[in-house]
C-alpha cells in the first residue's frame, strides 16, 4: 500500500466485506471500513490499546498526545482540548481573520500562486499563535524542517520503506522550540504550551515538552492546510458550486465565524473533507484478545486502522460517491461511524471545530476578495500521512474586489 496508497485504495473500495489484511506477520494489521464495524469499534475505544504510526514517531516524538494512551491520554486531553473547543471559538476568530486577511492582501490581479502553500503558511501562523502564543521565528525553522523530511514523495518512500521511519528533528530545533514555550509560559502568554509549562504538568521534562510541541504544530497546520486547499480546489472546480458559494457570500454578512451563517459553504467545507479527508486513515487500535468482528476473529494484539477514505465512499451511505456534491450534507447528517474526517471515539480531533472555523473564514474571504481561476490542478499525494494537493496545483488572480 506505501506506493500507490490511493490507487490500492480505490481497489479495495468495493469489497462486500468491508475490511482487508494487511500483513499477518510479525503482528496483524487490518484495514477498516465496514460501518458496523467502526460503530462497535469506537463504542469500545476506551478499552483497547492505540499503537501510534511507526513512520512518524521519530519526526512527533512517543511522548506527545498523539501515542499517549489510557489515563496519561485523558489527561492531556483533559487540559488541552477546552481551549480550542467548539465553545471557545470566538476567542480565536479575530485571529484567524487576521491572518487570512495579511495572506490575502499579498494576492495581486494576474498573479499566478499555489493555493496549498499559502494555506500552509496561514495554517502555520494560526497554529503557532495557538500552540505558542505568538509568531515566533522558530516556526519558520519547524515549516523548513518538516517540508525537507515529508515535502518529497521519493524522499518519504525511501524513509518509510528503507530507513524505518522519518528522520528525528536536529538537537538545535528542539532546544528553540522548547525555549519558545518555556518563554511563552513566563510571559503568561495565553498559549496550548503555557498549559503543559505550568500547572498540572509543571514539572514536564524538556524531551516530552518538545514531542507535544511538535506534535500540536503538525496536527495544528498540515491536515488544516491540506483542508483548505482541497476545499478551493473542489469549489473552482465545480461551475455550478461555485456560483451558488458566491450568491451565498453576496446575500450574506456572515464571515464564516459560525456554520449556520453560511450553511451552504459549510456543506462545501464537509462535502470536501468527505471526499478528500486530509488524513486517509484514523488512529490505530490493537485488541487484547480473539475478537469476532466483521464475520471473522481478529486475533489478540492485532491492530486495526479505520479507513476514512473508504468508509467515505461507502455508496449505501453516500450515493456518486466520486462526485463533489455538497447538497448530501444539506440533506442529511450521516453518522459520527459513517463520516469521520477527524477520527471519532477517544481519538477524535480536539481542533476539528477550530480546523472548520479556519476552513470557513479563509475561503470566503478569499473569494469575497478575489476572483480566481484553476490554472493548473493538483493531484492528490501523500505528504507524510497527510492527503494533500500536488505541488502542480495553481490558481490564477483574475481580480480584486477591496
Amino acid at each position: 500500500m506505501g506506493l500507490c496508497p490511493l490507487r490500492f485504495l480505490d481497489s479495495q473500495g468495493k469489497r462486500a466485506d468491508g475490511y482487508v489484511q494487511l500483513r499477518s506477520a510479525p503482528r496483524a494489521k487490518f484495514l477498516v471500513w465496514q460501518a458496523d464495524a467502526l460503530k462497535w469499534l469506537f463504542k469500545t475505544d476506551s478499552s483497547l490499546d492505540h499503537p501510534g504510526s511507526r513512520s512518524l514517531s521519530s519526526v512527533l516524538g512517543v511522548n506527545s498526545l498523539l501515542w499517549a494512551d489510557g489515563e496519561r491520554h485523558e489527561r492531556f486531553r483533559r487540559v488541552l482540548a477546552p481551549p480550542v473547543s467548539a465553545r471557545q471559538l470566538p476567542r480565536w476568530h479575530s485571529m484567524v481573520a487576521a491572518t487570512v486577511d495579511r495572506a490575502i492582501d499579498r494576492l495581486k490581479p494576474g498573479m499566478v500562486f499555489s493555493p496549498t502553500a499559502m494555506a500552509r503558511q496561514v495554517a502555520l501562523e494560526i497554529a503557532g499563535a495557538i500552540v505558542l502564543g505568538s509568531r515566533a521565528d522558530v516556526l519558520d525553522e519547524f515549516a523548513t524542517w518538516l517540508d525537507r523530511t515529508i515535502g518529497s514523495v521519493p524522499r518519504t518512500l525511501a524513509y518509510r520503506l528503507f530507513l524505518g521511519g522519518f528522520p528525528r528533528s536536529p538537537e538545535s530545533l528542539d532546544r528553540r522550540l522548547v525555549a519558545a514555550v518555556r518563554q511563552a509560559a513566563a510571559e503568561g502568554r495565553p498559549s496550548l504550551a503555557s498549559l503543559l509549562a505550568d500547572g498540572e504538568f509543571a514539572g514536564i521534562e524538556d524531551g516530552e515538552l518538545r514531542d507535544h510541541v511538535a506534535s500540536l504544530l503538525f496536527a495544528g497546520h498540515e491536515t488544516s492546510a491540506s483542508a483548505v486547499a482541497w476545499t478551493l480546489h473542489w469549489i473552482v472546480e465545480n461551475d455550478d458550486v461555485l456560483a451558488n458559494v458566491l450568491a451565498e457570500l453576496r446575500g450574506s454578512t456572515a464571515n464564516g465565524s459560525t456554520a449556520s451563517g453560511l450553511p451552504y459553504l459549510q456543506a462545501c467545507v464537509q462535502e470536501s473533507l468527505r471526499i478528500t479527508p486530509p488524513v486517509p486513515n484514523a488512529a490505530n487500535r490493537q485488541v487484547g484478545t480473539d475478537t469476532p468482528l466483521l464475520g471473522t476473529t481478529i486475533p489478540a494484539r492485532a491492530v486495526l486502522a479505520p479507513s476514512i477514505y473508504l468508509a467515505h465512499r461507502q455508496r449505501d451511505v453516500f450515493p456518486n460517491p466520486g462526485a463533489f456534491d455538497p447538497g448530501r450534507f444539506l440533506e442529511r447528517k450521516p453518522q459520527s461511524h459513517q463520516y469521520l474526517p477527524f477520527g471519532s471515539g477517544t481519538r477524535h480531533c480536539i481542533g476539528s471545530q477550530l480546523a472548520q472555523l479556519e476552513m470557513r473564514l479563509f475561503v470566503a474571504s478569499l473569494l469575497r476578495r478575489r476572483t480566481l481561476r484553476k490554472v493548473r490542478p493538483g493531484r492528490a499525494r501523500l505528504r507524510g500521512h497527510t492527503l494533500t494537493p500536488s505541488s502542480a496545483f495553481r490558481m490564477r488572480v483574475v481580480a480584486c474586489h477591496d
